[in-house]
Parts: structure tokens; sequence; C-alpha cells
């Protein structure tokens, strides 16, 4: 990183911590529990979380409905799902119908770039009050069948969550395969994972029964056919783990690997939703912003290389911030 004086430390500092009007500022989270795939949560579709999650949001912010003028979700899994997703969630999460909506696809950075996009229009004044988040389904990803089937005889479905959501587009492998490149070129060793992913499962048991996730998580209610319905409002995937059987688990994508189906990421159903406003906005309606987004940065390499793709973002961090070591202590 670049070194500057003391005094040009503190113009740096006072220039990334000033206020202005125009800043972004985030009034409030909300999110979902994250479900395991075909659990608790593959009823619903992607838009009908994000859905809960905007309520959530919304209702957490202090503001009304009518207040948000567009809605900004990201959904990499949008097959069979319907016309525009994040209009779906937007109307479903009561949002009025005059607000502007759009789906956001950038894979696994989806969700972080539609709340780029929000603090980018609040930024320049297009908008004062945003929704902006992420929502998937991974249980509800249908089979494909081209529309040019075979004649006569068989034919090939392909699964949709592999095809547009696991599957590397460039050189045609599944994504584990990126992470087995990466850990063999870092010397991450299959113990090394595994032991990373226990910690992780165990942080995330940990802090889910000490009640930590409990201000940031919407429950989601699931009506039923009979009786009351289900109320789902922990996280899933934690308690489905058998700890005893990581280390013998087979190597999931290749067959001298070290990444399985437990140390990989998991499969999941959820949302997200975050209030995005200006500043001039919430000083009018009375409210304290839970953070100011001060900046960020887009970065990119070689397909294969995607697990490492946020090393680039520390420099062009820095750049679009101005900022040196001594304002990111």
């Amino acid at each position: 990183m670049l070194r500057r004086s003391t005094a040009a430390c503190v113009k740096a500092r006072w220039r990334s911590f000033s206020t202005s009007p125009r800043d972004a500022v985030i009034l409030s989270a909300a999110r979902t529990p994250i479900g395991s795939f075909n659990g608790a949560l593959a009823s619903l579709s992607a838009p009908e979380l994000g859905a809960v999650a905007i309520k959530g949001a919304i209702e957490r912010a202090g503001i009304e409905a009518k207040d948000v003028t567009e809605t900004l979700m990201g959904n990499v899994l949008q097959a069979n799902i319907g016309q525009a997703p994040a209009r779906q969630a937007s109307i479903l999460g009561g949002v009025p119908h005059d607000a502007g909506c759009t789906t956001v696809n950038k894979v696994c950075s989806s969700g972080l770039k539609a709340v780029m996009f929000a603090a980018q229009s609040v930024m320049t004044g297009q908008n004062e009050c945003v929704v902006a988040g992420g929502m998937e389904s991974m249980s509800n990803v249908p089979l494909y069948l081209g529309k040019k089937v075979a004649p006569y005889g068989h034919d090939k479905l392909q699964d949709g969550l592999l095809k547009d959501g696991l599957w590397d587009a460039f050189d045609d492998h599944h994504m584990g395969m990126c992470a087995e490149a990466i850990a063999e070129e870092m010397g991450f060793s299959r113990q090394d994972q595994d032991a990373f992913c226990l910690e992780s499962y165990q942080r995330v048991e940990n802090s889910s029964k000490k009640g930590l996730f409990d201000a940031e998580i919407v429950e989601v209610v699931i009506p039923q056919r009979r009786g009351d319905p289900k109320i789902i409002k922990v996280d899933e995937e934690y308690q489905r783990l058998k700890a005893d059987k990581v280390p013998s688990l087979r190597p999931a994508f290749k067959k001298d690997g070290t990444v399985t189906a437990a140390n990989a990421s998991s499969l999941n159903d959820g949302a997200a939703a975050l209030i995005v406003a200006s500043r001039q906005f919430a000083e009018k309606n009375g409210l304290t912003p839970l953070a100011t987004i001060k900046g960020f940065a887009d970065a990119a390499q070689e397909p294969l290389k995607v697990r490492t793709v946020c090393i680039p973002l520390e420099n062009s961090s820095h750049l679009y911030l101005s900022l040196s070591a001594c304002t990111c202590a």
C-alpha cells in the first residue's frame, strides 16, 4: 500500500469519514433463515423469499413501503420463477407498483452488485430510498429439455442448477474444480479445509444458540394444507452436519481431490434485503443509519481463479476511496 505523511493521512481520513446529504446510508438489514437444499424453505420460490426479506427490511427501517422508489434484487437461478423476479419480490413485499425494479445476475456477487447499484443511484440523486438485496431458491431449479428434441428415442435432461449456476461456462467444468485448483495452488490440504469447515459450522451453531442472529433474521411463515402454518426462524444447514463423517467423505469433484460435499459451499435457499437511502432522507425522517457506504469496487480475472478474485479488489477499492494503510486500520 502507499504510505503517506501524517498530514496526508489526516486529510484522507477526513475525506473518507466526512458526511454529505447524498451519502448512501444503510437504514436496515433483514434476512430469512438459510434453508437447506430441498429443506424447510423448498416450498417457496426465490421471489417469495425475497418478499419476506423486503417486508422485514422496510419494517425495521421505520419507513413506509411507499417511500421506496426502486427495488434491486440479485438472483442467479431464474428459470421457472416467472417474469421479472425482482418485481415479483417487490410487489409481494408491499412496495407500490410504481417503484422501478431490476433483477441483477452477477452469479455469487449478485446481491452485492444490487447494493452497489442502489448506492450509486442514491449518490447521484436518482433515488432517495431503495431496496437492495438478493434471493435464491436452489431447491426449485428445474431440469431442462431443449425444444429441439430428438424425433425418436431418448433425449438428455440438463440440471438447471448446474447449467446456469454451478458450471464454469468457459472451462466447461464444475465450479468445484475451481476450488480444487486454488486449493492446490495455495497449498490448502484436505485437513486444512475440513478443519475450517468444522470450525465454521461450530461458529454458526454457537452463534445461533446464543441468539446472535436473531436481530437480522425474519421468520418465514409457510402455510400448510392442514393445521397451523410452519414457522421457520433459525438457519437449517448447521443442524444437518454430522461432524464425525466429515473426515471420511470422498472427494466430490475429482478422484484425488480435497474438496468434499462438506467442506465445499452448501446448496441453500434464502433471501436478504437492505434499505439504502440518502443521508438527507434519513435526517428528514428522523432515522439513524446503521452504516454509511463509503465506496465499492469490482474486480475480475481468469475464470479458473474466481475464488481469489477478491485479491485485486484491495487495490481498486483503495483507489476509489483514496485511502492508504493509515485509514484502513
